[in-house]
């Protein structure tokens, strides 16, 4: 109940402002930490952070919830609806146990790795329409309290250190294109969103990320799973 009720309500236009309130608590950008980039490395201009809802409270610990997550349990869907016309189509994705295979930055795997991080899950799609790039990442943390302090680390960090991007031969995060991200607890898990256009353009008023995020966000369905096999279907 708690999956169908969430996912219906997240894949919705109306009552958008509303959904996203209730994720968590915003708070704007931060300015981003200097960093030494190459002309190859691909991140984000934009990063918004969101806690842990309550909803989320039985997943604080992981030794509570202590099976390892799977490929197929987390990217069940080859294709996730954006719209009645638009889809986002898998293209790769990867499992790793070792989540400096996934991630970049000294900083952040120097946080990852304080916060027990033990896998990472990301998925690459592209838009049906051909014009958009989206990645899903999520991180399996020690607990909850590490979980939120990655994402706020993330507010201010995510320009030296973030996510690696999955390559295919049908769509890539162009070099120096325009994209966005979203970072959100989960218990302690982490899922991070990256959303952005094939020719790197910045998006104007026809590109819809809220939209393309929320798509994407269908993957955080393991993770509502995970709360019902613990808390039980009548919660």
């Amino acid at each position: 109940m708690i999956i169908a009720t969430v996912v219906g309500v997240l894949a919705g236009g109306a009552g958008l402002v509303t959904v996203v309130t209730s994720l968590g608590t915003y708070t704007p950008e931060r300015q981003a930490s200097a960093a030494v980039l190459g002309p190859d490395t691909v991140v984000p201009e934009v990063f918004h952070g969101w806690n842990s809802p309550k909803l989320f409270d039985p997943l604080a610990e992981r030794t509570k919830d202590a099976k390892a997550l799977t490929q197929k349990e987390v990217f069940d869907q080859n294709e996730l609806a954006v719209s009645k016309k638009l889809k986002l189509k898998l293209v790769a994705k990867k499992l790793d146990s070792d989540c400096s295979a996934a991630l970049w930055g000294a900083n952040l795997l120097e946080r990852v790795t304080e916060a027990g991080c033990t896998q990472a899950a990301r998925g690459l799609y592209t838009s049906s329409d051909g014009r958009y790039i989206g990645q899903y990442t999520l991180l399996n943390l020690k607990d909850g309290k590490s979980a939120g302090e990655l994402v706020e680390t993330l507010k201010t960090l995510y320009r030296g250190g973030w996510v690696r991007p999955l390559t295919s031969s049908r769509a890539a995060f162009p070099p120096g294109g325009y994209s966005e991200a979203g970072g959100y607890a989960l218990g302690h898990y982490v899922g991070l969103v990256w959303v952005g256009r094939l020719d790197g353009a910045e998006p104007t008023a026809k590109d819809d990320f809220v939209s393309l995020t929320m798509a994407l966000r269908a993957a955080e369905r393991a993770v509502y799973r995970r709360v019902v096999s613990i808390t039980g279907p009548a919660s």
